[in-house]
């Protein structure tokens, strides 16, 4: 391009920062205390005692190492080292000369289309503003002492209300690792919805066999119980462990007391020892009105070897001989780690009647 008069100078200009003569040719060129690498030789002005220097005879550059063809000694004095730009630089652009069309970074498999680096003491760090410029967010790098180096992709599924990001899937590991993120329900001791069973048409019984296969990754259980009333004879309410044959064989521990409506009628409690007839969790309830009972059930995740331990826990309320009952109780299987899941059902007849609003409902919380 022509230009009328003096063509207008380009390039990064930059005045090094100092340097302390002594016994020694080589010395370390730096910019803010950031290491600088020039172009070439020629690309520097060096004074040496009030002299310009002769670049490749005088003095050579490799990589930001300056050496000067002989070792120098305290007396001497480095006047000033300036940069004075690389090949095809433009310099520092004005305020608001570049373009949306000139900051379209693309990125490869190998690289970031944008890199924003640390300056030896603070992490890379991106700054989105509000819409005045007023103030602002800011993303930042872990610190170099972390070593990381890991991508963080974004979700592909559409966003979410009232979810959370959390790493779905790594690719890789280490510091290197490459996770993609989902959006996901909060956890942090929340519980999670895992199953809603509908028993208003009324159900023979709550079949759950691999319920802790499938949830393994929960730890602890609530069963929400709502409304299940018997349709025939009083029978007694049951809970069952469940592999993938039946009921899980070993011993059974439970004990369980109850209080009716009628003050007089405590119950003073049961032990249970025996596994084929499960767990004992309310005696047989059943209202003139549909009634039925209310409760909730604990468990926790099958533990420990091969003879582990289930551990459960009740609080039921509901109607008997016309009286309202509440019963509390607490159980175990010892052979729980063989355990898949469970069992819900009546020593005989159907678990529920078809009453209007009855359900099962399971909420988990997750290991961690």
């Amino acid at each position: 391009m022509s230009y009328i008069g003096k063509e207008p100078q380009t390039g990064a200009y930059s005045m090094l920062d100092a340097l302390t003569a002594s016994a020694t040719a080589s010395y370390s060129l730096t910019l803010d205390s950031v290491a600088f690498v020039p172009e070439s030789a020629n690309h520097l002005l060096v004074s040496l005692n009030g002299s310009i220097q002769k670049a490749g005879s005088s003095y050579t550059v490799s990589g930001s190492t300056l050496t000067f063809s002989s070792a120098l000694t305290s007396s001497d004095s480095i006047d000033f080292v300036l940069a004075l730009g690389n090949v095809l630089d433009i310099g520092t652009p004005s305020d608001a000369t570049v373009t949306n069309a000139k900051t379209n970074f693309v990125s490869t498999s190998s690289a970031a289309g944008l890199q924003i680096k640390g300056d030896n003491t603070t992490g890379g760090t991106l700054q989105l503003n509000c819409e005045q410029n007023s103030h602002g967010i800011k993303l930042r790098s872990p610190a170099h002492s972390a070593g990381q180096s890991y991508t963080l992709t974004f979700p592909t599924g559409n966003v979410t209300a009232d979810k959370f990001l959390k790493v779905a899937s790594v690719s890789g590991s280490g510091t290197t690792g490459i996770g993609q993120l989902s959006f996901a329900d909060a956890g942090g001791g929340a519980w999670t919805l895992l199953s809603n069973t509908d028993l208003s048409s009324g159900v023979a019984e709550f079949n759950q066999s691999s319920f802790f296969t499938t949830y393994s990754s929960y730890k602890h259980f609530m069963i929400d119980l709502q409304l299940v009333t018997p349709d025939d004879g009083p029978a007694d309410l049951r809970f069952t462990f469940q592999d993938g044959s039946g009921t899980v064989a070993g011993t059974i521990r439970a004990a369980w007391k109850a209080n009716r409506g009628n003050a007089s009628d405590e119950d003073g409690g049961h032990n249970q020892t025996a596994a084929a007839n499960g767990i004992q969790i309310f005696g047989s309830s059943r209202s003139t009105n549909g009634s039925g009972m209310n409760g909730i059930i604990e468990m926790w995740q099958p533990i420990g070897g091969s003879t582990g331990d289930i551990n459960m826990q009740w609080r039921l309320c509901g109607v008997q001989a016309g009286y309202y009952l509440f019963s509390t109780g607490g159980g175990m299987s010892e052979s729980g780690a063989n355990a898949t899941g469970f069992l819900i059902d009546r020593a005989s007849g159907n678990l529920t009647a078809a009453v209007s609003s009855s359900y099962m409902k399971i909420y988990g919380l997750a290991a961690s």
